[in-house]
């Protein structure tokens, strides 16, 4: 993906181990449906799957030239022009620094301007809060509350399903760049 913020470039064979290391980490692991640790392997046969998958996008996060985490499409539907995304900063010490303000607004940039699609969604565990506050700052709105809709570590977890309208997008488009953009 091009952006003018030059944050995102496509996932390569080259950076799966970088991305293992933060998938199996803890600190990235308590965020997705599944925690179970990635082996070598299965990350390659992943990487063969998703590689030739139209329906999934994915980016490696790049700040200050070097890579600090994931962002990626999935469910890409032409047909009905939505997807969801999902994106993680692997480098803890960035979290809340503003850099994931900035790939949103790449992503949101990318979703509705360059494939022109109509929605972009997002599952989200009810407990994290940030997250979801930052989707709902970028306009995002909650759409669907899913009750025990993931069994993790002994016990099932709500999830928050948000969504995003391209004519919201529109509308929210310049200021959100004016806030989150600004030198």
């Amino acid at each position: 993906m091009q952006t003018d913020l030059d944050l995102l470039r496509p996932l390569t064979a080259a950076d799966l181990e970088l991305v293992r290391t933060w998938r199996n980490s803890e600190a990235v692991a308590q965020y997705m449906y599944t925690d179970t640790p990635v082996s070598e392997e299965q990350q390659r046969a992943w990487f063969t799957r998703i590689s030739a998958d139209a329906s999934k996008e994915y980016w490696l996060i790049a700040h200050q030239n070097r890579p600090v985490g994931v962002a990626n499409l999935y469910a890409i539907n032409p047909a009905a022009r939505s997807c969801y995304w999902a994106f993680y900063l692997g480098d803890e010490n960035l979290r809340g620094s503003g850099l994931g303000a900035k790939v949103e607004l790449a992503v949101l940039e990318y979703v509705f301007e360059v494939r022109k699609l109509n929605k972009l969604l997002c599952e989200v565990f009810v407990s994290n809060d940030k997250v979801i506050a930052m989707h709902e700052k970028f306009g995002f709105r909650r759409e669907s509350y899913f009750r025990q809709h993931v069994y993790k570590n002994g016990s099932f977890r709500d999830v928050v399903g948000l969504a995003l309208l391209q004519r919201e997008w529109q509308q929210l488009r310049e200021p959100l760049k004016a806030r989150f953009l600004r030198p």
